[in-house]
């Protein structure tokens, strides 16, 4: 039986990259989970430790790292055999089958037998994530606030929208997740070992205490929202930019697979967001503010963006300009993509075409400065390049400089719905994928509340 256990060991994204109030009328709305399915390589892990290449390391240290390995192994790539982890790891069976054998006492992973029917031989244990290891997140939205439950492994099996007639506060959000937490309590304290609560945010957060600096769309600011709710629910929290934490499921889960360098940039009902990953490391800058795409500079226009700031990508191409070619008032992202790809009218084609050209400017200064493998767009701009797919890359062609250019690949989003819970688990999972071992000191000293 587990209780909640204060695993989180700050609010900072940085400590990610270290290793790499009102009653609210709301109407739930339950959306069908889509899992993961395609099957991949492992991406993304650590180097293994081995007395010979290691000064001073003791034996728990190395222990401890390889646990990491291979915790982080079963996680990012899903049910992995021992004899593959074996060979991708370089350590030999008995101490993959000893830290396999820890990993399952710590109640993190799984190990299914496969059936002899189906193998040559004695067939190699299969190790698979805990799907009962969870974190809880959070996407408050201008019409919506969205909570999931994210399993270990990145798999989204619940996920409820609350819809609003406009943006809620801090407070109202925290009042929905907070009911949301207490209506399925009794289940998660007896089922799961919930592991802290994400939550990604349309705005600046302030990385060193996650706290909400501006998130204009939704009126927020200076919102304390981790201590908030973490004194509502309970459980530990941490908060960053969604455009950041979609950067990190896409490196993880999605389109960014296996891919170090990449640029992710979405545009939502109201603003443009986006995330940087250089050298397989999210990329937060010195307070956290870092990848604001959506305020650099596509054109001499006087429209003002949610700063203030004349001209930029959030100014210039919008869902709302979309909307209005075609004719139509309100459309969720499939239903938009659809009518983009069933028009026929000039009208469209020029709005498709002057809003992919702002794009192209800014990805154009973003590739000269930052020189990504891939670029993966999300929401409407990857409506956008849905409708003309041959004219991003040509747009972006003509405004950066060749070499850097030659190579870089882009792509949609390859996570849909699911993406911003996904990356916002994946800010819970770090600090537990970075050192396993921990959990079972916080499994000690957190009492039993059942």
């Amino acid at each position: 039986m587990h209780s909640k256990l204060p695993v989180l060991r700050s609010t900072r994204l940085s400590a990610l990259d270290n290793h790499h109030s009102r009653r609210l009328r709301v109407r739930p709305k339950t959306v069908r989970a889509h899992p993961r399915t395609e099957s991949r390589t492992v991406p993304r892990q650590h180097p293994i430790v081995r007395p010979e290449n290691v000064q001073g390391s003791t034996h728990e240290e190395m222990r401890r790292h390889n646990l990491s390995t291979i915790l982080r192994m079963v996680h990012f790539s899903g049910p992995i055999t021992r004899s593959n982890l074996a060979i991708l790891t370089g350590l030999n069976k008995s101490t993959i089958g000893a830290l396999s054998k820890e990993l399952i006492d710590l109640g993190l992973v799984e190990e299914i037998i496969p059936n002899r029917n189906d193998h040559v031989g004695r067939p190699s244990r299969v190790v698979a994530p805990n799907e009962r290891v969870i974190a809880i997140a959070i996407n408050p939205e201008v019409d919506a606030v969205t909570i999931g439950i994210v399993s270990l492994g990145g798999k989204v099996t619940r996920r409820v929208r609350y819809a609003i007639q406009q943006s809620s506060s801090a407070a109202e959000a925290v009042n929905l997740a907070t009911a949301f937490i207490d209506g399925m309590r009794a289940e998660l304290e007896r089922d799961y070992r919930v592991i802290g609560i994400g939550v990604a945010i349309p705005g600046a957060v302030h990385s060193p205490d996650g706290s909400v600096t501006l998130a204009p769309h939704l009126g927020w600011a200076r919102e304390p929202i981790v201590d908030m709710l973490t004194q509502a629910t309970g459980y530990p929290v941490l908060a960053d930019n969604d455009g950041r934490l979609g950067s990190l499921a896409e490196r993880n889960f999605g389109a960014g697979a296996e891919v170090k360098d990449l640029i992710y940039i979405n545009g939502w009902g109201h603003g443009i967001s986006g995330g940087i990953i250089s050298g397989g490391m999210a990329v937060s800058g010195f307070s956290g503010y870092a990848a604001a795409f959506g305020h650099v500079k596509s054109s001499n226009s006087e429209k003002t963006d949610s700063a203030g700031i004349c001209g930029t990508l959030e100014a210039d191409a919008t869902r709302s300009a979309l909307l209005d070619a075609l004719g139509i008032t309100d459309a969720g992202p499939d239903e938009l993509e659809q009518a983009l790809l069933a028009a026929t009218s000039q009208r469209v084609r020029k709005t498709v075409e002057r809003q992919l050209d702002y794009l192209a400017i800014v990805l154009g200064n973003v590739i000269n400065i930052v020189n990504p493998k891939l670029i993966v767009l999300g929401g409407f701009l990857a409506s956008l390049h849905a409708m003309l797919p041959d004219y991003l890359p040509n747009a972006v062609a003509a405004r950066a400089l060749p070499a850097a250019y030659a190579g870089v690949e882009i792509r949609p989003s390859g996570l849909g719905s699911n993406l911003l819970l996904i990356g916002a688990a994946e800010l819970v999972f770090e600090n537990l994928l970075d050192d396993p071992a921990r959990i079972r000191s916080e499994d000690e000293s957190t009492p039993d509340h059942t």
